[in-house]
């Protein structure tokens, strides 16, 4: 409308234009030009022909003309050209019938600065008449901020109006005030239901506390994020949600409520659930699985993995499969892949595989294709289990199957063998009873015994190994029976060896065969002395073990519990993988042709097993060997050991000896060696023909040497049977090979007499001298009880 020219014109942002300001802004008036740049909108005054004759300063900032540039120009340079035509439309109408108007119009238009932009502003046209002329004051002002936000904010209604999720609006107190679709679909309540109410009631009884505790956090402006918890839906039932939870603030900046966005993860939790067992299940899998790429990427590696072939997942991941690969196994990789991209299954018993430490092992492993939705093969998954230990444990036991086998061969062939030189040893022992000291024949005749003895320690060695030989163990301190040899061992070894002792002195007890320990020693130390023929150090050791049952199932025959340790070191030349597989086997020797018999470590091996103990050997070329021998330990007090057997002169007597034995020239060499010493023998080559002589000698008979193993009936049944009718008379047993009648794995029953075949005239002699003069009788009947 047109006000009274002495009435004052007020545009659209307040200010006051009078006709007198109009007059004086041409002329600088500073005062009314300060007010006019403190609007705080741009300001554009046009004339009737729709030029610009007045802008503020806003107005220069927002178009980015100054007033030079701008006053005097069409005002349609401020706008858009395709909304040129509406302002220009709207202001002619203005000009025109000014009264018909009200006092201010507003319009949305693009406005148009000078570098070409364009905005969203917003123009308030205001009528101005001064003078008879007319004016029109354009308030502009730039929208598209605003504009924007509310584009948001629409957009934000429509987000919340259809999201998933639960998007709750809550006063700081608790209070419900805004519930979207999506909280209807989880929590199952109507919005209408909820307004107005506390959140409490989606809250289960034993978690009420987060409420406070969530406003707490709120109050000191802190944002709650990714909280999950439980809540209740209206039927009752509990599901897991995921919360987060931010404070709304006023146009103050003070916080007046909360808005909670609300997801269900119950599904996604039960996923979780079912994977992190699936991972579980991986990652504590002793074995070792792997993912891989159809490429031969690793991509996945668990512990198991990482314990079996040393590396890390970090290390791992990202390489190729050839990483564990050996070299000639390469092939297996092209193989393997191409049946996986095929989709079949690939299973190996038995392959090597290289460890990060450059070891090889023996693994078995099954590979399967892994499958996407559509069935495309996009990856591999690998189980592999370490058999390398049972593979070990595998050819332990062969070659244990192996010795048994050579055993048996060997303790039969000892048998025979044992009577032969029976006969040798007896016939050159009565010979050089008989000859004289300066006899011709006497040498001929030691000869004779010298190879017969060295014959018998090889019969001696090869029972050793079979674990036919008889034992006759006692209560032995370890210690001492190291420390007696020591002299003899330094004689053995020789100058150019050094020899270390290093003895526990809370040693436990063993219980052991003297004369068989102290040849372990022996044996064991030649070996060594072998092994450094330029010199060296050899270390024997003792100390208290204890087997555990893990170590007991890696070593094939070994059991578990307290043991006595042997260790027997060099720092020799040491073996290769092939020589050590070998080294327990009879007549194995890597020496010279007449440098060794290969008996001395099979013997170890064989008086180790019969005495209940294990053996295993440690040893690498360059570097040496270690022997450890694990023998059971005992709670008992030793017993005296004598090295020496003084007896020097047989008692000769008239005792009546009856003698059965199955071979018959090794029968009249042992009735000559008796009757040469002033015995009477019966001679009997059957069990059946000693009855007979027995029952029908009419005088006494104080003494029975008998085979132990005689076709027909074993010697000891043949005792217990006729100490039936004598029991006064005493039993002998000799025999050269056992069969466990007299015997318990080698080890010879308490109270027996026993003469290990073969022996010499002269000790015979002695054994039976021995027997017979015991204080008591022994009686097969009461010693052992069938």
């Amino acid at each position: 409308m047109i006000k009274s020219r002495m009435e004052p014109q007020l545009d659209s942002s307040g200010f006051t234009l009078s006709s007198s300001c109009l007059k004086t802004i041409n002329g600088e008036d500073v005062r009314r030009r300060t007010l006019l740049d403190a609007a705080p909108d741009a300001i554009v005054l046009v004339n009737q022909s729709s030029t610009i004759v007045l802008v503020n300063s806003h107005a220069e900032r927002l178009f980015g003309y100054s007033q030079e540039e701008s006053i005097g120009k069409q005002i349609e340079i401020l706008f858009s050209e395709r909304c040129r035509s509406q302002h220009a439309d709207q202001h002619s109408r203005f000009i025109a019938v000014p009264v018909l108007h009200p006092l201010a119009e507003n319009l949305e238009l693009f406005g148009l600065r000078k570098d070409g932009s364009e905005f969203l502003a917003e123009i308030r046209l205001s009528p101005l008449e001064t003078d008879g002329e007319i004016f029109v004051s354009n308030a502009i002002r730039d929208i598209s901020n605003r504009r924007r936000t509310e584009e948001d904010l629409r957009r934000f209604a429509s987000i919340v109006a259809c999201s998933d999720d639960a998007i709750i609006g809550k006063t700081l107190e608790g209070t419900i005030t805004s519930w979207n679709a999506g909280a209807e679909r989880i929590y199952g309540y109507l919005a209408a239901e909820v307004i107005g109410k506390p959140v409490s009631m989606l809250v289960p009884i034993n978690r009420t506390d987060e409420i406070p505790n969530i406003l707490e956090c709120l109050k000191r402006n802190e944002i709650v994020d990714h909280f999950e918890t439980v809540r209740v839906r209206k039927d009752g039932k509990e599901l897991q949600v995921e919360l987060t939870v931010s404070p709304i603030r006023d146009a103050m900046e003070r916080i007046v409520g909360a808005s909670t966005i609300g997801r269900d993860i119950s599904e996604r939790k039960q996923r979780e659930r079912e994977l992190y067992r699936l991972a579980a299940l991986v990652e504590s899998s002793n074995d070792a699985i792997i993912g891989k790429s159809v490429d031969g990427i690793i991509t996945d590696w668990n512990v198991g993995a990482q314990r079996i072939y040393g590396y890390s997942a970090s290390e791992i991941v990202g390489k190729s499969i050839s990483t564990i690969f050996p070299p000639d196994h390469y092939a297996e990789i092209t193989e393997m892949m191409e049946k996986i991209r095929l989709g079949e299954r690939v299973a190996k018993a038995d392959t090597i595989r290289l460890r990060q430490d450059g070891k090889k092992i023996h693994v078995a492993l099954t590979l399967s294709p892994i499958k996407d939705s559509d069935g495309r093969v996009i990856g591999v998954s690998a189980v592999a289990r370490d058999i390398t230990e049972s593979r070990l444990l595998e050819e332990m036991l062969r070659q244990a199957q192996k010795m048994d086998a050579v055993g048996h061969l060997a303790g039969g062939i000892a048998h025979d063998f044992n009577n032969l030189l029976g006969v040798i040893l007896g016939y050159s022992g009565i010979l050089l009873e008989a000859v004289s000291l300066n006899d011709p024949w006497r040498k001929a005749i030691e000869e004779i015994q010298k190879a017969g003895d060295r014959a018998a320690l090889l019969t001696r060695q090869l029972l050793a190994f079979s674990r036919k030989q008889v034992l006759q163990p006692k209560v032995l301190d370890l210690n001492g029976v190291v420390v007696g040899m020591e002299n003899l061992l330094n004689r053995l070894i020789g100058e150019n060896i050094e020899l270390r002792v290093v003895l526990n002195p809370a040693i436990g007890r063993i219980k052991a065969d003297f004369g068989q320990l102290e040849q372990i020693i022996m044996n064991l130390a030649v070996n060594s002395r072998d092994a450094m023929p330029a010199g060296g150090m050899l270390t024997i050791e003792t100390s208290n073990v204890e087997l555990d049952e893990r170590y007991a199932a890696q070593h094939a025959s070994t059991q578990s519990g307290p043991h006595v340790m042997l260790a027997v070191t060099d720092n020799g030349c040491g073996m290769d993988e092939s020589t050590k597989s070998h080294i327990f086997e009879p007549f194995f020797t890597t020496k010279g042709i007449g440098k060794g018999t290969g008996l001395g470590l099979a013997t170890v091996y064989g008086i180790v097993k019969q005495s209940g103990g294990s053996v295993w050997v440690y040893t690498e070329p360059g570097v040496g060997t270690t022997f450890k021998i694990y023998l059971p330990r005992v709670d008992h007090v030793p017993e005296n050991e004598h090295l020496m057997d003084t007896i020097e002169k047989v008692d000769r007597g008239l005792q009546t000896i009856l003698v059965v034995e199955d071979d018959a020239a090794l029968l009249q060499v042992i009735c000559r060696s008796l009757e040469e010493v002033g015995y009477v023998t019966l001679a009997a080559q059957r069990p059946a023909e000693a009855i007979h002589i027995f029952e029908n000698h009419l005088g006494t008979i104080h003494l029975m040497v008998t085979d132990v193993i005689m076709p027909g009936m074993s010697g000891d049944q043949l005792a217990s049977h006729l100490s039936a009718i004598r029991p006064e008379m005493k039993v002998l047993y000799i025999s050269g090979y056992t069969d466990g009648t007299i015997v318990h794995h080698g080890v010879l029953d308490p109270g027996l007499a026993f003469l290990q075949k073969p022996f010499s005239p002269r000790a015979l002699a002695r054994k039976v001298s021995d027997v017979l003069s015991a204080a008591l009788p022994f009686m097969a009947n009461t010693i052992r009880k069938k």
